[in-house]
Parts: C-alpha cells; sequence; structure tokens
C-alpha cells in the first residue's frame, strides 16, 4: 500500500516492493515508487491545461532523495511558468543532437551490453548477437519509437517466413526485457510492449527417442569417426545439459570422487548453479575422454584450447546415419526428462536436475506418467 512519510534516505532505504509507493509530505506531487524487484525510481505528479502527468525523475542509486527532491522543485517552478516538462522532454530525445544517442543500437551497444557482460560475461556477446540477428531493421529507431505496432508487424513477418511462435515469443521477451531496463535506468519514460501478447505455444508435445531411435543413434556414434561427438551425445543423454552448458564445461567443473559434475551458474540458462550426479555411463565416457584430451581447461576444447563451437553438419550427419528426422541436439535433453519421467522419478527431482526455475516448465513431462493420474483419480473411490 502506498505510504505517506518525507522522502529521505532512511525512508527509503526502509521501502519494500508490497509498499509500492511512498508519497512525499513536504512535496506535493513528489513521490518514489518500487517495483516488484526493489528498483525505486523518483517522480513528479503534475497537472497542466487539465491534463494529468507523472514525470519521471530519475532512479534511486543514480541520484539521491535529496537530488531527486532539488529536481522536483525545479520543475515544479517550470510547470507553474507554463512549461509541460514532460513534452519538453520528448521533445529534446527526438532533437537531431540526440538522436543517435537514443537508437536501439546506441542502447545495446553503450549500456545494455555492459551491463550484460557484467551479469554473465560468457553469455553476454551470444544474447547481444542474437538479438541483433532478429531484430536488424530496429537498430537505427529512437528506443521511444518501437512500439506494439512495430513488433506486431516484425513478428507478422517472422510467422510468415516460418519462424515458429515460441521463437518469436522468446525473440519479444528479449526486447522487452532491453526497454525495460532502459525504463528503469531512466533513458526513455516507458515502452507500451506489455500490449504485445505471448502466443499461445503447445509446450506438452515434446519430442524423444524410442528405444529403438537411441540404438540406432549409438551405433552411429560408435564408428563416428570425430572423437568427441560420442562423448557430449551420451553425455547429453544422462545429464539432460543443455547444448551451451555442454560446450563450456571445465574439467574443474567435475568432480571424480564424488561424481558430481556442477554447471557453473555463469553457463546455466537459468543463472543458478546446479549439482549433477554422474550416473555409470557418464562417468566412465568422462574418464575415457579425459585420457584422450587431458585435463586441463575445457572438457570439449579445439586446437587452440578455445571451446568447441557448434557442430550442426556433424549432428545431422549422424541423425541421417542413424535414420532418424526431426529431432535437434536439445532434444537430448527432452529424452533425457521423459526417461525419467516414465522411470516414475517425481517432476520435482526432474525439474532440480534440468534446472528449471518453475515447476511449470517441467509439467510438460507429466503426460508421460499415466500412473500418477491414475492413482490419483483412484484415491476417491
Amino acid at each position: 500500500m502506498p505510504i505517506k512519510s518525507k522522502i529521505t534516505v532512511t525512508n527509503i532505504k526502509n521501502l519494500v516492493p508490497t509498499d509500492k509507493r511512498l508519497n512525499d509530505t513536504e512535496i506535493s506531487g513528489f513521490h518514489a515508487r518500487i517495483t516488484p524487484l526493489g528498483l525505486i525510481s523518483y517522480y513528479l505528479f503534475y497537472r497542466l491545461n487539465g491534463k494529468q502527468v507523472n514525470y519521471r525523475l530519475g532512479v534511486d542509486g543514480q541520484m539521491t532523495p535529496a537530488q531527486a527532491r532539488d529536481l522536483a522543485k525545479s520543475k515544479i517552478a517550470d510547470v507553474t511558468q507554463g512549461v509541460d516538462v514532460q513534452a519538453l522532454r520528448k521533445q529534446e530525445r527526438t532533437s537531431t543532437k540526440y538522436s543517435k544517442f537514443s537508437t536501439l543500437q546506441y542502447f545495446l551497444d553503450e549500456k545494455y551490453t555492459p551491463w550484460l557482460k557484467s551479469r554473465n560475461p560468457k553469455t553476454a556477446e551470444k544474447t547481444v548477437k542474437a538479438f541483433k540477428s532478429s531484430f536488424p531493421k530496429l537498430m537505427d529507431f529512437q528506443l521511444s519509437d518501437i512500439n506494439a505496432w512495430e513488433i506486431e508487424k516484425w513478428r507478422n513477418k517472422r510467422l510468415a517466413d516460418g519462424v515458429k511462435p515460441a521463437t518469436t515469443n522468446r525473440q519479444i521477451n528479449t526486447i522487452k526485457g532491453c526497454l525495460s531496463r532502459a525504463v528503469e535506468w531512466g533513458v526513455i519514460d516507458n515502452h507500451d510492449l506489455r500490449k504485445v501478447k505471448t502466443l499461445t505455444v503447445d509446450n506438452s508435445k515434446v519430442r524423444y527417442l524410442s528405444k529403438d531411435e537411441e540404438r540406432r543413434l549409438r551405433e552411429s556414434l560408435r564408428v563416428c569417426d570425430t572423437a568427441f561427438l560420442e562423448v557430449i551425445v551420451l553425455l547429453a543423454i544422462n545429464t539432460g545439459m543443455r547444448k551451451g552448458e555442454l560446450l563450456s564445461l571445465q574439467w574443474h567443473d567435475i568432480n571424480f570422487d564424488n561424481k558430481i559434475l556442477t554447471v557453473d551458474f555463469q553457463n546455466a540458462k537459468s543463472g543458478n548453479t546446479r549439482h549433477l550426479p554422474l550416473n555409470t555411463e557418464a562417468f566412465n565416457e568422462l574418464i575415457q575422454w579425459q585420457k584422450l584430451s587431458g585435463n586441463e581447461g575445457y572438457v570439449f576444447k579445439d586446437r587452440n584450447n578455445q571451446p568447441l563451437k557448434d557442430f550442426p553438419s556433424l549432428w545431422a550427419e549422424i541423425l541421417d546415419a542413424a535414420n532418424i528426422t526431426h529431432f535437434r541436439f536439445h532434444d537430448l535433453r527432452h529424452h533425457f526428462a521423459s526417461k525419467l519421467v516414465m522411470a516414475s522419478v517425481d517432476l520435482n527431482t526432474v525439474r532440480e536436475l534440468l534446472g528449471h526455475s518453475d515447476l511449470k516448465m517441467t509439467l510438460r513431462y507429466a503426460h508421460l506418467a499415466p500412473e500418477h493420474k491414475a492413482a490419483a483419480v483412484n484415491l476417491i473411490c
């Protein structure tokens, strides 16, 4: 609930997300807002020509409560003289002098990418590269001009080109996150991409290997000339690790004494470290691979001791040799989860092994355990 008190350093520090808003008791319209994630911003509410305006003063951390108060007084003086400070800000941001500094390209290069690198340096470049490849025509747009209509047009074109709805959902979420960060940092006042609704996707259908397909895949791997491929595929089958997690895996991440493999938070999609027990096959594959490749640096590395890049051609050849169709490397992760569920492993354990942050993501495998549903309905008999 909104509370009333003088906006001071102490009162700002004591704000919690459930407070939502702190209204200053000395300056009418001056207030602070806190997001569910704890970000605090300062605002000034004013009326001009019958219009209500909420002017963003800045973000806590980039300005102190005292500085926000002084700025609020200054803007009130302008409004008293008939100046619409909100409209003036928009004019300044679209001026020729400012325009090149407020494009999506500039924001990505100068602000967003450095921030991503500070959080997860190993994946930042990949994330931004994918971002730019998804939205090349928006790079020269002013941030304030990227609206719901532009994104809807972009999505319609992507869908017409055959891009899957789930893919466009992920890509739209990336640009939503980027613009939300721009709002939090005071680069733009707001954005309306929340109006762009997520497309419904049926995640209940998962592709996993039949017993015969897995047998054929293993046979193809055994006769493959590329040594690392059998190891990385069998490791994926037995751990459910993502391809990126496997390619960034280092020998120091593996505790052979306790048979535990650690996925470092910097390489995990969820941003959380997880510890995976190694079963007999995974353990033996790593032991043998270590004898061939050494025990320092990356587990899967090139001649320059750098992590291996993607290997789509090799993967396609293996699938072709095994006569397996419509199966991505990522589907090995689904295969791992599906085998666990069909072996009656509870969904929460599957969630922990996969590193899902939400059980909803794991529920896509629930239909593979029909005995659980049967047992549930039998309880009321």
